[in-house]
């Protein structure tokens, strides 16, 4: 393709095929589905170019998506170039749908993190960018929109430095910066110049190669240049940048060369152990479940067997993705992306087979920190509303149904206004159902004081489960969510009866004291006890799952009420760059919404400041801004942490009204007052 003299690849890895699962990502308004349809147009999937204006591009099949110009669900579209397979995930890039980018991250082998030329980088830009990171995955920068008025070059490469990574390494030059004719040129070979700024930024990262520069910067050959950039882009410890413009095609074969030389094939035996990762689920044209699989070992079949959450179900079909869309297969194999009907139970997140490390790992984003209750226009739409957010829950589970006892009220989960926008717009076209939503309110969550210990034994105290429980409920670590333990002698209760009690914890523990969930603690089984069946088998007297399941929810609140807990709101991070002589009336402000200024930078006439405010009060300081910096004052604000409320305790009501599923006033009373704070 390019002749670049730092790529060296022999004749074996030209005639091997690979597969490299690639995650688009961006900034809502960067250019990512745009760039999506040129590498698409580049590589001769599609003969047209497709327009996110008109409204026909080939990953956005959403009616809603193409309407509003965004992307709300994750598309995969595949091509072949270089002997690569390319399965290509474009994901989207709005803030209130980041939910979809998460599922995304555990199935990538690399990624595009797409900046514009003109915004820069941008405040989910940099969220993108620390998950990147943290995860380890090989990433790749795009600057788009080298075409546009106000493009930058040099000076966004410092703040990309500055504010996303140093480690950054810049493919080549931009001529005609800003215009319609702008180009990007890839560096050539003889080039010492770049040749002597990869070799420095190369060195910072191998002892070898350090060692090498120090004795003779110049006895360094580009192929073995070209061979540590490759290892280092693919260890993601330095990422290559690019310059270019998805609009008229510029830089985009250059690109295209980065993609397929520099990031890793998919990894995977397709004869070991089966193990994929669910990471969409959407509904056929008859309704059935269609669940999107990352294979990671082993091989899938048509007609197999597989154990789905507590079900084996039967694969009835499977599509793998090749040229450009998903073709029908007797199998997928490790390292490939497929389609898979039949698992009726499945739900995403789940795992097919073994479990993956690389899907291990908890929510790489935070949890939605908003909530809104949903009014169907018509009374009689109750139901249907339940059951078709109960439908899309599925598709996107951070949504978070909260629906109380009686069923006259149903809440969800929200990241922001624009995700509330498309649920609406959603079960109109969809569902045929008109809704509204309340006022948006924030999300708070509970954590446990101290410790609190409760039983209740077979047989006493009014007991009428078949049962016995036990539990201590005690602090854990912030952001551990909520671990479940024994401490009991395994064996001495039957696996399946451990399992009732540990699903019924996390279940009870979506409502704590003050009605909001409980995280960050500890729940360890002290006391068990049970009934067995007679040898002939099961009695009316043997106890059974559905015992524990009721009596948990009894005993771990009446732990909970001696533990106490306390209520934390959501706090944003915010960065300002305001006018240097704004300063003085911006902090008064950020005191009066609760918030606490961290740093300020001051550069020339403008003034950097970082701080930490309410997620609450995040709109009212944005309201503010341009009035007190005279319009000239831009806001980046995400999630960073949970802070103890002061004053005033919020509280919400119950779904159950009882105070947890089950629940008897009777067996609730702890024999120490509760502790709140």
């Amino acid at each position: 393709m390019l002749n670049q003299f730092w790529f060296v690849r022999s004749y074996c890895e030209l005639h091997v095929v690979r597969t490299l699962n690639l995650g688009i990502l961006a900034h809502v308004d960067a250019g990512k589905t745009s760039l999506t349809e040129r590498l698409l147009h580049s590589v001769g999937v599609t003969d047209e170019l497709g327009s996110v204006d008109d409204g026909t591009t080939r990953t956005d099949t959403l009616a809603l998506e193409r309407r509003r110009g965004i992307t709300i669900k994750a598309a995969v579209v595949s091509f072949v170039v270089d002997g690569v397979t390319v399965n290509l995930i474009d994901t989207p890039g709005h803030p209130d749908f980041i939910a979809e980018v998460e599922r995304v991250l555990g199935v990538l082998d690399g990624a595009v993190l797409v900046v514009s030329a003109v915004e820069g980088v941008q405040a989910q830009t940099r969220v993108l960018m620390r998950v990147l990171h943290r995860l380890r995955i090989p990433t790749l920068l795009f600057v788009n929109k080298i075409d546009r008025a106000g493009a930058r070059d040099e000076s966004l490469l410092t703040d990309l430095a500055e504010r996303l990574t140093p480690a950054i390494a810049a493919m080549g030059t931009v001529s005609g910066l800003g215009g319609p004719d702008a180009t990007f040129c890839a560096y050539q070979a003889g080039d010492r110049e770049f040749g002597a700024r990869l070799l420095e930024l190369l060195a910072d990262h191998d002892d070898a190669l350090l060692a090498a520069y120090v004795n003779d910067e110049r006895g360094v050959p580009p192929g073995r240049l070209s061979h540590e950039l490759i290892e280092q882009t693919r260890r993601a410890i330095v990422h290559p940048v690019y310059f270019g413009s998805a609009v008229t095609g510029a830089g985009v074969d250059e690109l295209i060369d980065g993609i397929t030389r520099l990031l890793p094939a998919a990894e995977g035996d397709p004869d070991a152990p089966l193990s994929g990762a669910v990471f969409k689920v959407e509904r056929g044209a008859a309704g059935e479940k269609v669940a999107y699989v990352r294979m990671f070992g082993g091989t899938l079949t048509v007609r197999q067997r597989v154990p789905v959450r507590d079900r084996v179900e039967t694969v009835t079909a499977i599509s793998v993705f090749e040229g450009g869309t998903a073709m029908p297969s007797p199998s997928v194999a490790a390292g490939q992306i497929a389609k898979i009907t039949g698992l009726r139970s499945v739900r995403i997140g789940d795992m097919i087979g073994e479990t993956s490390a690389r899907t291990a790992a908890d929510h790489h984003f935070a949890p939605p920190t908003l909530e809104a209750v949903v009014v169907p226009g018509r009374p009689a739409d109750r139901g249907a509303l339940f059951a078709a957010l109960t439908q899309l829950a599925e598709q996107d589970p951070l949504i978070g149904l909260r629906q109380d006892e009686r069923g006259e009220e149903v809440a969800v989960s929200l990241y922001g206004e624009v995700q509330k926008e498309v649920i609406q717009a959603t079960l109109a076209d969809n569902f045929g159902i008109g809704v509204s939503f309340q006022e948006t309110t924030t999300i708070y969550i509970e954590r446990p004081v101290g410790a609190g210990v409760a039983a209740e034994h077979m047989g006493k105290d009014g007991n009428p489960f078949r049962a016995t429980v036990g539990l201590r409920v005690e602090p854990g670590p912030i952001g551990s969510g909520v671990r479940f333990r024994l401490g009991i002698e395994l064996g001495s209760l039957p696996m399946a009866f451990i399992k009732a009690v540990e699903e019924t914890v996390h279940r009870t523990l979506r409502q704590g004291l003050r009605g909001w969930q409980v995280t960050d603690c500890v729940v360890t089984l002290t006391h068990s006890g049970y009934t067995p069946p007679p040898p002939y088998g099961w009695s009316k007297s043997s106890s059974s799952a559905g015992d524990f399941r009721s009596l948990t929810p009894l005993v771990l609140m009446a732990a909970l009420r001696i533990a106490g807990t306390t209520v934390h709101e959501p706090i944003h991070r915010v960065r300002l760059e305001i006018p240097a002589d704004t300063l003085g009336s911006i902090i008064p402000v950020l005191a009066r919404l609760d918030g606490m200024v961290q740093t300020t930078m001051v550069r020339g006439t403008t003034c950097e400041l970082d701080g930490d405010i309410p997620v609450s009060r995040v709109h009212e300081l944005q309201q503010q801004l341009p009035s007190l910096t005279r319009g000239e004052g831009a806001l980046e604000s995400a999630f960073d942490h949970y802070r103890q409320v002061t004053g005033p305790v919020p509280a919400r009501p119950r779904t159950d009204q009882r105070g947890a599923p089950g629940m008897s006033h009777s067996l609730l009373a702890p024999s120490v007052a509760p502790r709140t704070k």
